[in-house]
């Protein structure tokens, strides 16, 4: 099977799981124009699932490093109404929301982190309403990847441009197990696996978890009705989707004031087109109480001051160490991928249908369950072969669910 094949397949799959497309159903693709190849594909895959319309956002990264370095400075302090209007409406309408993703982890090194924060926080609040939708399963959604020519040699910096490319593709398809004999059916039974872990940890009915590895000494604890999950899930009609590809991730929500101890990271985190890395987080009664880090230091601080809501954790997900996105050796510098390689946490608001009838609550009724809110959302990685993480129920008892980086459950 050539290149060409394997994209046609990559699209199918992105078109059938990643959002399920309904009949007359609308689909909202953002993706950039040096993956026009991929986009037309998904948009013809998407019509012929039964789309009524395919509507098309395209990026541009040298467009969008040019207007970082160029543009007036109020740019930066507002989001298009009209932007937040055109998402909205295609919430209202039921569609389904596929988003490509595939800049340069390097495409804002060097800019001013003012204008970086800035920007964060107008477009979060911008797309509040936006987001709370998006977590809260009202439609489906999907986050998928494409290669480009300037994440490649980051990640392959040994291989010509070229080769990078390719390499990075291969990657991709793997990791979406495009090579399985049927994709569809291999994702339907790697959904029901995720699971199942998940249903495992919901009868356990954890009070707190206990992380420990080298850096890392954390207790989270979790809200009383909390729901472990997967990837897969079903939006307001229920039909099922599945929100990121690749995916080997099962997660909750934490209790927002339940939080105390410190925990390092143990890969880069890509934000705001620049890298954060080995930086170690401090917690006190859920609150992010001090920031370390030896690269991106002053990055990393302006996002955990983005809102009140993002000195605060709103996910806590479990991957093995032996997954297979963490056995290919691979660091993608891409929180979709590197995420599925390891234990992580995340800064910012939580999931709604992390709680029982979380999914109709009202923002007060989250925040009365423990849910933290805020206008960001930004995963990080702490797992590593060295970590154990014990569940405590509520008369003390001690359970082992991770050793040494891996299920013990």
């Amino acid at each position: 099977m050539n290149f060409e094949q394997h994209l046609d397949k990559y699209a199918e799959l992105i078109v059938k799981i990643g959002v399920n497309v309904q009949q007359g159903q609308e689909v909202f693709v953002t993706g950039a124009v040096d993956n026009a190849a991929l986009v037309r594909l998904v948009a013809s895959k998407a019509y012929a699932a039964g789309a009524s319309n395919v509507h098309v956002d395209w990026t541009d990264d040298s467009l969008s490093r040019l207007k970082y370095e160029k543009a007036a400075d109020e740019v930066f302090t507002r989001f298009p109404e009209w932007e937040t209007g055109k998402r909205n409406s295609f919430v209202e309408r039921g569609a389904a929301f596929i988003s490509i993703v595939s800049s340069s982890p390097d495409l804002l090194k060097g800019i001013d982190s003012g204008r970086i924060s800035s920007f964060q926080k107008a477009s979060g609040q911008g797309l509040k309403e936006f987001r709370r939708a998006i977590q809260s399963d009202k439609v489906s959604w999907t986050v998928v990847a494409a290669a480009s020519k300037q994440w490649a040699t980051k990640v392959f910096p040994q291989a010509g441009e070229e080769e990078a490319v390719e390499l990075l593709w291969k990657a991709i398809f793997d990791s979406v197990r495009l090579h399985a004999e049927d994709p569809v059916k291999a994702w339907e039974e790697h959904n029901e696996n995720l699971h199942s872990k998940g249903e495992t940890l919901n009868k356990n009915r954890f009070h707190k978890l206990h992380y420990t590895a080298p850096g890392t000494d954390l207790t989270i604890e979790l809200p009383e009705t909390h729901i472990w999950v997967a990837a897969g899930s079903t939006n307001v009609n229920n039909v099922p989707f599945m929100a990121n590809m690749p995916t080997e991730e099962v997660f909750t929500v934490p209790l927002k004031t339940g939080v105390n101890g410190y925990v390092s990271s143990t890969k880069p985190l890509s934000y705001g087109g620049n890298i954060i890395d080995r930086f170690k987080l401090t917690f006190e009664n859920g609150r992010i109480v001090k920031v370390e880090a030896e690269e991106g230091q002053e990055i990393l601080q302006k996002l955990v001051d983005i809102d009140e809501g993002s000195h605060y954790l709103g996910e806590v997900a479990l991957v093995p160490h032996e997954s297979p996105i963490s056995q290919s050796n691979i660091l993608f510098y891409n929180t979709l991928f590197d995420e599925n390689a390891s234990n992580h946490l995340a800064i910012g608001s939580g999931y709604a249908f992390n709680i029982e009838g979380g999914k109709t609550m009202s923002p007060e009724e989250l925040e009365a369950h423990g849910v933290n809110a805020s206008i960001t959302h930004n995963d990080f990685m702490i797992g590593s072969a060295e970590m154990d993480i014990d569940g405590i129920t509520k008369d003390g008892t001690s359970v082992p669910i991770f050793r040494k980086g891996n299920w013990a459950i």
